[in-house]
């Protein structure tokens, strides 16, 4: 089973409403996506090929190759479809490998149940060819087995990935609710910023957005922060395949000396663990920072794709919102008086809260913040921009 030249599906998974970023990274790296879907995006290549998607992918989490798809009605089909694949050409007897798994099916209660009928097949078929049987566990550090079961339908692969590619590997400090570096990525690209222009964080907390910025605009890929993938624990893996792909990263760097990131935030502390996550993401002699209020923040002349965008706290208890109201209210202020020329964006997830910003979005982008329904806004800050009273629905 030569799955680093041999062609197959692989699914790259994602957060949800992400993927229509994912298929434009997926696309700019040469690729053909055969399908769209809320979750994810489906192509075809080798095991090859997903090194070099691992290795560049902002807005993705896991790169998934196809092994067998098959028709399934209980564990002891599960066992025995998956018992009679050659796992001793794609796992060590002597190394170490973990199961996960998303199963919808009425005999099966728990994930871990159907883990372990993997678990048990591929251990007693490389026990019955080589006398040996790997290691097993729950930590993703080495190859990783994945299984989707839906019904009567049952798919599974090779994790390619192992520990999700959303987070990037630098946010060693994450301060107070972060974003997700994928989700970060992904509101960034769907904005209109042509990454050359300035690029304002006012309440940047961590840092995430403006280090993404910072990221995006220099061709700094995630893949250079990050050292382990489970591509690396399958059999047939060279340390050139890689090495090769490693190297690509660094000559794709860009130097852009006139490049302008601001980020602020009122907090000290978070301007601190902002500075360190962006020193260890190795751009924070791109990124200037300052703290006090957002209202303070320097805003440097507006040359065309400049971008403002803020990401606010979105309020949880009653007491919390009406304080927020404000907040919403003087950015909306602040976009109109400080922002001219700019496009300004606001990611929320709190749509109430969204109206008091008083000016009308041009765009209204869809994304979720874990289970929570946010939007990102956009606002053409005109010279002389209006402030309306919108109703309910032009929010939503």
């Amino acid at each position: 089973m030569q799955v680093f030249t041999t062609q197959s599906k692989i699914i790259i998974t994602c957060h949800k409403w992400l993927a229509p970023s994912l298929q434009k990274e997926v696309v700019s790296l040469g690729f053909k996506t055969d399908r769209v879907f809320q979750t994810g995006v489906e192509l075809t290549g080798t095991v090859q090929d997903c090194i070099k998607l691992n290795l560049n992918l902002r807005c993705a989490s896991q790169v998934m190759y196809s092994l067998k798809s098959f028709i399934c009605n209980d564990p002891d089909e599960l066992y025995k479809n998956l018992v009679g694949l050659a796992w001793e050409k794609l796992i060590k007897p002597s190394g170490y490998f973990s199961v996960t798994s998303n199963v919808f099916h009425p005999t099966i209660s728990t994930n871990l149940y159907a883990n372990l009928k993997v678990k048990d097949a591929i251990v007693d078929r490389m026990r019955e060819i080589s006398n040996q049987r790997p290691s097993t566990g729950s930590e993703l550090s080495g190859a990783v087995v994945y299984l989707f079961w839906k019904q009567d339908e049952a798919e599974i692969f090779l994790d390619t990935s192992g520990e999700t590619l959303a987070k990037h590997g630098y946010r060693k400090l994450p301060g107070t609710a972060p974003m997700l570096e994928a989700l970060a990525a992904a509101t960034i690209l769907s904005t209109k910023w042509n990454q050359k222009a300035p690029f304002i964080n006012p309440m940047c907390g961590s840092g995430t957005l403006a280090i993404e910025a910072a990221l995006i605009a220099t061709h700094r890929a995630p893949g250079l922060l990050r050292s382990n993938y489970a591509f690396m624990h399958i059999l047939g893996y060279e340390p050139s395949m890689y090495q090769i792909e490693r190297e690509k990263l660094n000559s794709q760097i860009v130097k852009l000396p006139g490049l302008q990131i601001i980020a602020s935030d009122l907090s000290k502390k978070a301007i601190e663990i902002a500075k360190s996550n962006a020193t260890v993401a190795g751009v924070a002699h791109l990124i200037y920072f300052q703290d006090g209020d957002f209202e303070t923040t320097n805003i440097p002349l507006a040359e065309e794709g400049a971008v403002v965008m803020f990401n606010p706290e979105y309020g949880e208890r009653l007491g919390e919102e009406l304080e927020l109201e404000a907040t919403y209210a003087r950015m909306g202020d602040f976009l109109k008086n400080n922002c001219k020329g700019y496009l300004g964006y606001i990611f929320t997830g709190n749509l109430e809260l969204a109206k008091k910003i008083r000016l009308k979005p041009s765009r209204r982008i869809e994304f979720y913040n874990a289970t929570i329904d946010c939007r990102l806004l956009e606002y053409e800050m005109y010279a002389g921009t209006k402030r309306v009273d919108k109703k309910p629905e032009e929010i939503v």
